[in-house]
């Protein structure tokens, strides 16, 4: 079974960013990358695909990525989709109520787009 990878994140520059990150994922280890611009359809996505690993903008469209992170995990009990919220919100009671409603790991904007990449190959098991 192919791995994927899901962005999530209303901001066009941050998806085609993440992707050019992650194309390597795509290119050496064949890891189907889909993208989001809301909430709502990348909890549909999620539902839909199961995909490994998510990246979750908090602030979109529809539905919050903090929403989307708690439905997964609490909700759905899709305990096993790795979610990393990344966002501008770098506070600490922010990356607090993240972690708190199930994400896995909290990255603040602006990121390294290496840095997203090697944890993405961790987090995937490709390292």
């Amino acid at each position: 079974m192919d791995k994927k990878v899901l962005i999530a994140d209303d901001e066009p520059n941050i998806l085609i960013l993440m992707e050019q990150a992650l194309e390597k994922l795509e290119e050496d280890h064949n890891i189907e990358l889909i993208m989001a611009n809301n909430g709502k359809d990348a909890l549909k996505i999620i539902i839909d695909e199961k995909p490994n690993l998510v990246f979750l903008d908090i602030m979109m469209p529809k539905m919050s990525g903090l929403d989307v992170c708690q439905a997964v995990k609490k909700d759905l009990n899709l305990a096993d989709i790795y979610i990393v919220i990344l966002t501008a919100k770098g506070q600490e009671f922010d990356r607090r109520d993240g972690l708190a409603k199930g994400a896995d790991l909290y990255m603040t904007k602006p990121f390294r787009p290496k840095e997203v990449l090697n944890k993405s190959l961790e987090i995937l098991g490709l390292v």
